[in-house]
């Protein structure tokens, strides 16, 4: 047996040996008997030219040396296994119920076609959707999956997969500009009616980057906060102010001429879209296939 194919071997044992605390208990885990175990660590240890382990009759610890390779060891089982649920979920149809937020607007425009093509393709889940602003817990709230769209995502306990990208556009009616003067940069925002999005942590304070790489922030004279984007636009469109808004919001009034976009010749923020979800690990097959299907068909945006 070549070195490459004799990379893992033991591993598996050792770890198990730690986890449990014993020979003994590995041995009964894995389905050998205890001196087998015992072998396959000495000759883990004789491979690696280290001891691992401290042995008495009472206990087992690690060595300084035993404990830098164990933390390894873990990863590297805990991928092993990761890598097989993968194929084995792969395997199974996709079935029960797929409880889903998403934002309102985003959700009508982009998610609906891709919602019922998923339940073309699995006929055997449910869809539970909840067409929310705002931001659930996830895992106290029981949700498989949440569509997130956000310049920065801040939870680290989520695992995020980018589906799709769109930017932020500042807007205003031609008729409100007619009314209260059309502002030429970002500065003079403070002069001006502001609509703003209450769900952000600093709402009323607007980032610009120039074209030459330049930021610049503005506190802007917020009229208006609300954490509902389309209730946002609907008071823009009334003609109460100003507001910066993903372009996936404004794609009709812009068609329609009801809109004009401010500042064109700053760099436009990116709005990422996200899915959001609790865990890879055993990552159901309704949650999986789900993911595909919204990677692959949001991707042109």
């Amino acid at each position: 047996m070549d070195q490459d194919t004799k990379l893992f071997d033991g591993v598996v044992i050792f770890t198990q040996v730690i986890e449990l605390g014993s020979f003994s208990l590995a041995a009964e885990k894995t389905g050998h008997s205890t001196s087998y175990v015992s072998k396959t660590v000495t000759k883990l240890e004789q491979r690696l030219h280290t001891r691992l382990l401290h042995r008495s009759t009472r206990s087992l610890s690690l060595t300084a040396e035993g404990k830098l390779f164990y933390q390894q060891c873990q990863q590297m089982v805990a991928d092993a296994q990761a890598a097989i649920n993968m194929i084995d979920s792969s395997l199974m149809t996709p079935n029960g119920t797929l409880k889903i937020s998403c934002p309102v607007t985003f959700g009508l425009q982009y998610l609906q076609p891709i919602l019922s093509l998923y339940m073309r393709m699995y006929p055997e889940v449910k869809l539970d959707i909840d067409f929310s602003d705002r931001h659930v817990d996830l895992v106290q709230e029981g949700y498989d999956l949440a569509i997130r769209a956000t310049g920065q995502l801040t939870d680290s306990s989520l695992i995020c997969k980018r589906i799709g990208q769109f930017h932020a556009h500042v807007v205003a009616t031609p008729q409100y500009l007619a009314t209260h003067g059309t502002p030429q940069v970002p500065s003079e925002l403070t002069e001006h009616q502001c609509i703003c999005y209450s769900n952000l942590k600093q709402p009323g304070r607007w980032l610009f980057e120039h074209a030459d790489g330049r930021s610049e922030t503005v506190t802007v004279a917020q009229v208006i906060g609300c954490n509902n984007a389309d209730m946002e636009l609907a008071m823009v469109l009334d003609h109460h102010g100003i507001c910066r808004l993903p372009s996936f919001y404004l794609t009709a009034a812009l068609e329609k001429q009801q809109l004009s976009i401010l500042f064109e010749d700053y760099i436009q923020p990116q709005i990422d879209i996200y899915a959001v979800y609790p865990s890879r690990k055993h990552l159901s097959p309704k949650v999986r296939r789900f993911i595909d299907l919204l990677v692959e068909h949001m991707s042109v945006y």
